[in-house]
């Protein structure tokens, strides 16, 4: 029975082991071998340049931009995101009916495709678009919104945090709904003001589900690319070039591929370094508040 079971569940396990061998195993041990090669995406031959592609990128502006431009991104977006969700959640869980309704209209815009958002946004922000010459008629303001390096990060973010504030609204109020609601009629004995409840009540008690949002939030901020590419290109200067622009860049522009994997395999060990950190950060900051 014991024997039975076990092929029986890896029978079910296997569609998903067999997606992650074709899908992350095979190419991430492909990626390793081009990185030592200078493979250019055409030639049917290359030769092996041992770490010569590593050390090329480490002194590469190109890399050190994405380096920096990730965190640039998860300091603006981060935030930006937490907070909105938040406030989502807390709007809907105040509704007194239709919630689902409503967390699925504000889940919609992460269905949205990001080519078609971000062409929408780069026409809304022209030069000649409604809202500038608005803002040119009424204020006397010319903003350029994406060539400036703020601007462009700022607007990226924007339009990211858009994207993303729906699906994890459907994360925190399944939180707020976890949360046992005789501990908030014993603050309110006690006199508790809402502001004191949501800081010291509230949050702590959302820490399980704050701790996904942060975690895939954060590990958005690694993986931004069409936005970037539609709007951006990785400018102004380097603003808003990420890693995976950059790795786009090097593979299908300039048809470096054994640079490229070098560069996304330095990628990958800097995300997984940085979210492992955090991780930890954040492990510490629940314990405080009594989870383990």
């Amino acid at each position: 029975m014991s024997t039975k079971q076990g092929r029986l569940g890896w029978l079910f396990a296997s569609p998903y082991l067999i997606y992650a061998i074709v899908f992350f195993l095979i190419p991430l041990v492909w990626s390793l071998f081009l990185s030592l090669t200078d493979w250019n995406l055409i030639a049917p031959t290359f030769s092996f340049v041992g770490i010569e592609n590593y050390t090329e990128a480490f002194k590469s502006p190109g890399v050190q931009s994405a380096f920096f431009v990730a965190f640039k991104f998860m300091a603006l977006f981060v935030p930006m995101v937490v907070a909105s969700s938040i406030i989502v959640a807390l709007i809907v869980q105040g509704l007194p009916k239709f919630k689902g309704l409503f967390l699925i209209g504000f889940f919609l815009p992460y269905l949205a495709s990001g080519v078609v958002s971000s062409l929408i946004v780069k026409g809304l922000l022209s030069y000649n678009s409604p809202i500038n010459e608005f803002l040119r008629n009424s204020f006397g303001l010319d903003i350029n919104w994406l060539g400036s390096p703020f601007g462009a990060l700022f607007t990226v973010a924007v339009i990211i945090a858009w994207k993303f504030t729906g699906y994890y609204a459907l994360i925190l109020t399944s939180g707020f709904d976890s949360i046992d609601k005789e501990v908030y009629e014993a603050a309110l004995i006690d006199g508790v003001t809402p502001m004191q409840r949501f800081w010291k009540i509230t949050f702590p008690l959302l820490y399980p589900a704050l701790f996904t949002v942060l975690i895939l939030s954060i590990g958005v901020t690694f993986g931004i690319f069409t936005e970037v590419y539609q709007l951006t290109g990785g400018g102004p200067n380097f603003a808003t070039n990420t890693w995976q622009m950059e790795i786009f860049t090097r593979a299908f522009s300039n048809l470096q591929a054994g640079y490229a994997s070098a560069i996304a395999i330095i990628a990958s060990v800097v995300t997984f370094i940085s979210i492992f950190i955090i991780r930890k950060l954040l492990e510490m900051w629940g314990k405080r508040n009594g989870w383990n």
